[in-house]
């Protein structure tokens, strides 16, 4: 990263806030700290959050989980694909993030198109997953018996560290698609592709509070993500063995649902989407 440019003028350098309940808050701490290239030069300052910070985002998704789910399947869709036609506009400004991170420009442009291209993916599922996972049960007596899927509720993730586009969406897409909302702990190392993520969030009429990102330290915040009563499940595809050791001690308070246990995959499948539903199943009696 060049650290200046015409006439010798200093760059001016960002100090980024965190991403909750559709705002842009500085953490309450006051805390940051640096971000790298993958040369070791500053590219910016990024907010650590803290524990009051996730407290935030947890509450911001609680509150938004009811509204989100009850959307049709199709308008959530339509929000999906709003988002990827928003990564597409700023692809050159995450390309050139993950040069930073030490991609070359053809592996990070690769890595752009295929996270627009899963967020695509997904939002085509989000009218279609309850109709496939559904199920009119055979019974034995004069009953309909009727399976259908639905959202888990808030769900943590402690995102890859890298790809650190491409991974974040890998994650989060599965999530807030069938109507749960999520809050998310970005990479550590790479942060910033996250943070212009947000910012993509914030103009493609993502609801406030369904998504909640905070950038810091994983190792700081799984800790409160595991113990917290109203996180009901945490994807740990991103978490080093210690943290995700201390995430499932920390699941068992409330029994919340964990996935991604095997660590990160460069998986796209509806079975990731049921990973975070539960199944409801209804008895009616039929009419004679």
């Amino acid at each position: 990263m060049v650290n200046q440019s015409r006439a010798g003028r200093l760059d001016v350098r960002k100090t980024y806030k965190l991403y909750i309940n559709g705002e842009f808050p500085r953490s309450e701490s006051g805390r940051s700290y640096v971000a790298r290239d993958s040369e070791g030069e500053v590219l910016a300052r990024v907010a650590r959050a803290s524990r009051k910070d996730l407290r935030e985002a947890v509450r911001a998704a609680r509150t938004a989980e009811e509204k989100w789910a009850a959307k049709s399947g199709y308008n959530r869709g339509q929000i999906l694909y709003r988002i990827a036609e928003m990564m597409e506009d700023r692809g050159a400004v995450f390309a050139e993030q993950l040069g930073d991170g030490g991609l070359t420009p053809a592996r990070a442009r690769a890595e752009v198109s295929a996270a627009v291209d899963r967020m695509v993916w997904y939002a085509g599922w989000a009218d279609k997953f309850s109709q496939i996972y559904g199920n009119l049960n055979p019974v034995a007596g004069p009953f309909f018996n009727i399976s259908a899927p639905e959202p888990t509720g808030v769900v943590g993730i402690i995102a890859p560290e890298t790809p650190a586009l491409l991974g974040l969406v890998s994650r989060l897409a599965p999530v807030i698609v069938t109507g749960n909302t999520a809050v998310v702990v970005s990479s550590e190392s790479q942060p910033l592709p996250a943070i212009t993520f947000s910012e993509v969030l914030e103009s493609s009429d993502v609801p406030p509070g369904v998504i909640n990102i905070l950038t810091g330290f994983p190792a700081e915040l799984a800790p409160w993500l595991a113990d917290h009563m109203d996180v009901n499940a945490v994807d740990l595809a991103g978490a080093v063995p210690e943290v995700g050791l201390r995430v499932r001690q920390g699941a068992v308070h409330n029994v919340k649902r964990l996935v991604g246990t095997d660590g990160y995959t460069d998986l796209q499948s509806p079975y990731l989407i049921a990973a975070f539903t539960e199944t409801k199943t209804v008895w009616h009696p039929k009419g004679l």
